[in-house]
C-alpha cells in the first residue's frame, strides 16, 4: 500500500519528531565543531518566532523543517532534515517548497539560511542552489566562519506550482 506525503505544523511533542530533531543535531555535531553548529535545539525550536513542520508518509516521519522569523518580512530556514530511510526521494525539496509557501503566507518576503561549507553539505547546497538561493555574506548574528556558507532568496509574490 502506497501512502501519500502529508505535511503538518508540528508542536514538537511527538516522539518521532523529537527523534528526528535529535538525529539532526547529532549529525551536525558529528560533522562540525560545536562552535560552528548553528542548528536549533528542541527548546529553541519551540520559540514563538519559529514554525516547525514535519512530513509524514503513512505513520512514519519522513522529514522536518522550520523557519524562524527574524524581522517583519525575513525568515531563516532551520533544521531541514530528511529521515535516513527516506533519503533520495525528493523529500528535502518537498519540505523546502512547503516552507517557502508557509513563509510567504506569513508575510515573509525573503528567506535566508546558513549551511555547512564542507563536503558533507554538498547535497544541501545543491538543493538550495537549485531552488534559487544565492550565496551572500553572513546575516543577523552570524560571523564569518570558514565552515559556514550563507544563502538567501526572495519569495516571489505569486508562485508557480513548484516554486518556493
Amino acid at each position: 500500500m502506497t501512502h501519500s506525503l502529508t505535511m503538518v505544523r508540528d508542536d514538537l511533542t511527538g516522539e518521532a519528531t523529537r527523534g528526528l530533531i535529535a538525529a539532526h543535531l547529532a549529525g551536525m555535531l558529528a560533522n562540525t565543531p560545536v562552535e560552528s553548529v548553528h542548528a536549533l535545539d528542541l527548546g529553541e525550536l519551540q520559540h514563538p518566532s519559529v514554525q516547525v513542520y514535519s512530513a509524514w508518509i503513512g505513520d512514519e516521519i519522513a522529514a522536518v523543517g522550520a523557519f524562524k522569523t527574524f524581522d517583519s518580512d525575513r525568515a531563516e530556514l532551520k533544521s531541514m532534515r530528511v529521515a535516513d530511510a527516506f533519503l533520495g526521494r525528493g523529500l528535502g525539496r518537498a519540505m523546502l517548497v512547503h516552507l517557502g509557501r508557509e513563509a510567504r503566507q506569513a508575510g515573509i518576503r525573503s528567506l535566508w539560511l546558513e549551511t555547512g561549507a564542507g563536503p558533507d553539505f554538498v547535497a544541501a547546497r545543491r538543493l538550495y542552489e537549485s531552488a534559487g538561493f544565492s550565496y551572500c555574506p553572513p546575516f543577523g548574528d552570524y560571523s564569518p566562519d570558514p565552515l559556514s556558507v550563507f544563502m538567501t532568496r526572495d519569495l516571489a509574490p505569486s508562485p508557480g506550482p513548484a516554486a518556493l
